[in-house]
């Protein structure tokens, strides 16, 4: 688990993380919309910066910061930045989420966030790992009223959650004027519960686009679907 990941255009070290590379943040950083063009984007919890690095693949976006405030992840974030072929557009802070939202005056045109959950998990006594796992680290409503406060006007807001969680994380958004646009429910297999969620917001309300995915038809076959969204991506799509 601790070698380096290769994707198709970058490579990740994850040593130092203590969240290695895994499904949900792939599909996010795959499935994120970026109709909009934006110039400017902000990866909250980067961890390894996966999904800042999938976005810079996929965007012409000039502004990529992301935030970590893990020291051990910070350090292997920048090395993964500077590493890549898109160093000069990607930009790590070290910092917690209130000290960012407290100190930027910038604005951004997408926020991606692959957040902390498993609060009803038990903790593991390994503080990194419980710190990037658990969301009392950085609690929903948290995460979405400084969402809120750094999101351009016309911006979007993306995030994946487990399943159970979406209905509770809507309700959070709107008190910040937060609306879903998008959302997909994803299944490990189609006889399976839905496990996760990925959710679109953005200022704007209106119908929301509903959609299903599944990620395999049996172990390690998987289906058209998933292999559609990742195949930029990962070497044996």
């Amino acid at each position: 688990m601790n070698k380096p990941f290769q994707f198709k255009q970058f490579t990740v070290n994850q040593d130092r993380c203590a969240m290695k590379i895994g499904t949900d943040s792939v599909l996010l950083g795959a499935w994120a919309s970026l109709d909009h063009n934006p110039f400017s984007v902000l990866d909250i919890g980067a961890g390894t910066g996966v999904l800042s690095l999938m976005i810079a693949q996929r965007s012409n976006a000039e502004l990529i910061d992301a935030l970590e405030i893990d020291s051990d992840a910070y350090e292997q974030c920048v090395e993964n930045f500077e590493q890549s072929p898109w160093g000069d557009r990607l930009f790590c802070y070290h910092a917690s989420l209130d000290e960012f939202t407290n100190e930027i005056d910038d604005q951004y045109d997408l926020i991606i966030s692959n957040p902390p959950f498993y609060s009803e998990d038990s903790k593991t006594n390994i503080p990194e790992r419980d710190l990037a796992r658990f969301q009392d680290a950085m609690p929903f409503q948290h995460l979405l009223g400084c969402a809120s406060k750094l999101l351009s006007e016309n911006g979007l807001f993306s995030v994946i959650i487990p399943y159970k969680e979406e209905q509770n994380f809507i309700q959070l958004a709107s008190d910040f004027s937060l609306f879903p646009n998008r959302i997909l429910h994803v299944k490990g297999a189609e006889n399976t519960p839905i496990k996760r969620s990925l959710i679109e917001f953005s200022f704007i309300e209106e119908i929301v686009k509903h959609s299903n995915l599944i990620i395999e038809t049996e172990r390690h076959n998987y289906t058209k679907e998933y292999i559609d969204l990742t195949k930029d991506f990962y070497l044996k799509m």
